[in-house]
């Protein structure tokens, strides 16, 4: 089941089963990536967290996010795409994936399907691959909507795991922009009011709303993004804590201390030397 598509434009569309095998692929900061199950288990390491992934499990992990695989022991497949090949930013209105499947802090959508959910996914697979050896004008074209299929299905899945369902569609596209607003302000806006205001809706609205759809509460998720980014930093960059601190828009580096010891329940230092231990 893999192949590779690209663009005179630098576009990226790839269907493999091999992606543990595939170092380039694994540290593309540019690649969007599914992840899907079929046989067996997986065990994954995102931004320095382990996940299990057991059959039936999808995952979607975005340009931002360190990947990397520990172990497997089944099969799987992936489906990986860049904005050249296909831009979720400037088709947002077609696939609404946007801050939903893919953001860039630490809620990582996780999906359990049924066979018959893997099956649909598997078919269309399956039709890419069909694809991909027909050589004519519309081939880019045809593989482009295939690839939306699958965006759109997974999104779907995604609504029904959060109750999101066609009668909550304004409510699915609020909690889609507090995601990235949080994530295009996060360095500068720490509070849920600065938000709140953007979105034209109270602090107390937007936590009965992410409660009731069983979502971190939206003070948790400016406080994860602003972690993952001060972890991402921390572990794949040489700047020091006290650098970062002022990078991440905190006032001094104590409190870019208290804040990441209160959030991660360890500090800066002990972090540090876990992830050194973990990597030897």
């Amino acid at each position: 089941m893999n192949f590779t598509f690209n663009t005179k434009l630098k576009g990226v569309l790839q269907l493999t089963d091999e992606l543990h095998r595939n170092m380039v692929l694994q540290d593309d900061q540019t690649l969007f990536k599914f992840i899907i199950v079929e046989q067996g288990e997986l065990w994954v390491e995102v931004d320095h967290v382990f996940m299990e992934l057991k059959v039936n499990d999808l995952i979607t992990i975005s340009p931002l996010h360190e990947m990397r695989f520990l172990d497997v022991r089944g099969s799987y497949f992936s489906l990986v795409f860049n904005s050249n090949f296909y831009c979720i930013y400037g088709h947002d209105n077609e696939v609404s994936c946007n801050g939903f499947l893919f953001n860039s802090g630490a809620s990582i959508m996780h999906l359990h399907l049924t066979d018959s959910q893997i099956a649909d996914f598997r078919n269309i697979a399956k039709e890419l691959k069909a694809e991909s050896v027909i050589n004519d004008p519309f081939q880019e074209e045809m593989l482009r909507l295939h690839l939306k299929r699958f965006i759109i299905t997974a999104t779907r899945l995604g609504k029904e795991k959060y109750d999101l369902d066609e009668h909550s569609e304004h409510t699915f596209n609020l909690i889609r922009h507090y995601f990235l607003l949080v994530d295009a302000h996060y360095k500068e806006k720490k509070q849920v009011k600065d938000y709140a205001e953007l979105l034209h809706r109270s602090p107390k609205t937007l936590s009965h709303i992410f409660a009731a759809h069983n979502l971190p509460s939206p003070l948790q998720i400016i406080h994860e993004r602003i972690l993952t980014e001060a972890k991402r930093l921390l572990l794949y960059s040489s700047k020091p804590a006290k650098e970062i601190a002022y990078i991440l828009g905190f006032d001094s580096p104590s409190v870019f201390s208290r804040f990441f010891k209160n959030t991660s329940k360890e500090s800066i230092s002990q972090f540090q030397k876990r992830m050194r231990a973990v990597e030897k």
